[in-house]
């Protein structure tokens, strides 16, 4: 039994793609990789359109406006998000 239904892929899936500090982005290789390849899984899971959203990379979530975070809410909150695939969700 699968909790994903027909309602939830006719919506786009969202991956969101960020690490806080600019030496992670450059260094932390392994994560990047992990990170981009949610988007196979989404595909697995079964939706054939995702969008991917990494504009926050290298920015801290601490008092910093995140471009990416804003228009991944706005769409949730518009009901154009079928899932979001993340390595770790925190606001």
């Amino acid at each position: 039994m699968s909790k994903i239904t027909a309602e939830h892929l006719a919506r786009k899936a969202y991956v969101y793609i960020r690490q806080s500090r600019p030496y992670q982005v450059k260094h932390n290789v392994e994560s990047k990789r992990r990170q981009y390849g949610l988007v196979d899984r989404g595909r697995e899971l079964g939706w054939s359109e995702i969008t991917i959203i990494d504009e926050d990379q290298g920015h801290s979530g601490s008092g910093t406006l995140r471009s990416g975070f804003e228009q991944l809410l706005a769409d949730v909150c518009s009901g154009k998000v079928g899932a979001v695939l993340c390595i770790e969700g925190s606001p």
